[in-house]
């Protein structure tokens, strides 16, 4: 149900994306933006779920991630900005190539949902879905994070980068592998009160031109990130409506979530359907 495609970004880099197609009629079409250092395989399950229920989807692997890394990420050049800026909006022109007449939702998990407002075009979205974003200051962190936070941002991540050249999540056991200007901007903005506001007045503004209504999914059991630490990164958005739906593990019959639950297959029959509503709506 899913084709695999290369993007051509604007300057220059191939990155590796997927398009699900509906069997049938496409009535919505979304484009599903990862979390952090996650490749987008990893939404395989759900995004051809949806692409079942007559939604289109395209996900795509940012430079330096899964199938869009190199055989080595030592010295290879990418950051945030770049995702946000050069990748993200490879992925959007795609969307509206093979989908230009259906409505469009946006729907991030964790950092995908954290840089939405940084997309140029945002005005593309009618609607917005963010699952597990918030603001990443340490001090905002859940419990068990905040507390290994110091060690991590101020002993583990800088040396482990700099003898690696790159970040090496993977070996590790935190997060993913990254590359090194990733890692150092995102370290900036973990240190910083404001998070992405870190990156000043300019992005600041850019986040206030979001008029579509975003729908905040906040994880009661999320690992990484606190309910606080979600709705603080909202108030970048003062001209967007924004609604938080906080979803309880045990009230829908499992035992955990947590930050990358959401989209596993146990939660397909109790959650998806929620998630597809508010897609939709």
């Amino acid at each position: 149900m899913h084709e695999d495609l290369r993007l051509q970004t604007w300057d220059g880099h191939t990155l590796a994306a997927r398009a699900y197609q509906p069997p049938g009629p496409v009535r919505r079409a979304v484009l599903l933006s990862s979390a952090m250092g996650v490749a987008q395989v990893f939404y395989q399950p759900f995004a051809t779920w949806l692409a079942e229920q007559g939604v289109a989807v395209l996900t795509c692997d940012h430079r330096g991630i899964g199938a869009s890394a190199p055989v080595s990420l030592r010295g290879f050049q990418a950051s945030i900005t770049d995702w946000a800026t050069r990748d993200q909006p490879a992925a959007l022109a795609e969307l509206l190539r093979r989908w230009p007449d259906v409505p469009r939702t946006y729907l991030g998990h964790s950092l995908g949902g954290q840089i939405f407002g940084w997309l140029e075009g945002q005005e593309h979205f009618e609607r917005v879905v963010t699952v597990a974003s918030g603001s990443g200051y340490w001090r905002y962190n859940a419990a068990p994070v905040r507390r290994k936070a110091p060690l991590l941002w101020w002993g583990l991540a800088p040396v482990a980068t700099a003898l690696a050249g790159y970040f090496p999540g993977s070996s590790l056991g935190v997060i993913g592998d990254l590359p090194s200007g990733a890692l150092w901007q995102w370290r900036r903005w973990c240190l910083h009160p404001d998070y992405v506001g870190a990156e000043g007045p300019a992005l600041r503004e850019r986040y206030a031109q979001v008029r579509s209504p975003i729908t905040v999914v906040v994880i009661e059991d999320d690992e990484l990130v606190s309910p606080e630490g979600i709705r603080r990164l909202y108030n970048e958005y003062p001209n967007a409506p924004v609604r938080f739906e906080s979803l309880r593990a045990q009230a829908h019959g499992l035992k955990h979530l947590g930050h990358f639950g959401l989209f596993k297959p146990q939660a397909a029959s109790a959650l998806w359907p929620l998630v597809l509503q508010w897609i939709d709506a």
